[in-house]
């Protein structure tokens, strides 16, 4: 049996609406209860936006509270994760919720292009939210979209920027961004192994790609991401009926692979966070 494998489950993130598929929770109420189903499927990790009654994208510090109360009422030792991402606020803004102290916070250190705009990520705001997390003891999660995202990272360990080991997540499959290349993905695996030796590292793919980053990942001794954030479909004429089911897909190349599926507290450890 290999090692135990986190599943992390990107639970709504900003862009994809009821309209794409009616299983995307929008609401709190909507979002506990959807990361609760996917919490009993094997998900150890909930990646967290919030949204405006709207459906738009939203930042607000009260929200999120709303959100990280529920998540430790009904999902009792789960890693919460919030989301600093762009599409949310811009500045400062998106690291409004940091003060909350939630386990995890996802970091991008550097900009990209996106379908339609530029991600972007200046040096002195990327700077100011990892001071941030280092201040209120949140650990990042790098999310690379590019090689030079990594070497970033590299860096700002060094310099204390970025406490502790790093957890970096490659992200591949955003349009005008990394594509989905197995060569290049084996080399960023090979590049973490190198700059932070024995460091756990994720992998998601947009879209299609989910699930082959997901077997990538697993197959490679990785660890997953999946949710409807990423891909709301099971395949190209299925919807997916809920963050759980894309977890319990995912649960099933783990098995595949002889992994079994990491409970919070073996997440815990493998991330070096308090046990809970």
């Amino acid at each position: 049996m290999g090692d135990p494998c986190i599943i992390c489950v990107a639970i709504t993130g900003s862009l994809p609406t009821k309209a794409n598929n009616p299983a995307v929770p929008i609401t709190v109420e909507e979002q506990v209860e959807s990361t609760h189903k996917a919490f009993e499927a094997g998900a150890a990790i909930c990646h967290a936006h919030v949204r405006n009654d709207d459906e738009t994208p939203s930042s607000d510090p009260e929200k999120f509270a709303r959100l990280k109360e529920g998540l430790e009422t009904y999902c009792p030792g789960m890693i919460i994760q919030f989301s600093t991402g762009g599409r949310s606020g811009a500045g400062k803004t998106r690291g409004g919720m940091l003060p909350l102290r939630p386990d995890m916070a996802s970091l991008s250190v550097g900009s990209n292009n996106f379908p339609t705009r530029v991600y972007e990520n200046p040096p002195d705001l990327v700077d100011w939210l990892a001071a941030e997390m280092v201040t209120h003891s949140v650990k990042p999660e790098i999310e690379a979209f590019d090689l030079s995202h990594i070497l970033k990272a590299a860096e700002m360990h060094r310099k204390g920027q970025i406490k502790d080991t790093p957890y970096v997540q490659f992200v591949m499959g955003v349009k005008n961004a990394m594509p989905a290349d197995r060569e290049v993905f084996d080399f960023y695996v090979k590049t973490v192994n190198r700059l932070f030796p024995g460091a756990p590292w994720c992998a998601a793919g947009i879209g299609a790609q989910q699930t082959v980053l997901n077997d990538w990942a697993i197959s490679s001794g990785g660890h997953a991401r999946t949710g409807l954030e990423d891909n709301v479909r099971l395949d190209k004429n299925t919807l997916a009926s809920s963050n759980a089911a894309l977890v319990e897909r995912t649960s099933d190349i783990c098995l595949q692979y002889g992994r079994p599926v990491a409970t919070p507290a073996q997440a815990r450890a493998i991330l070096g966070l308090p046990s809970k």
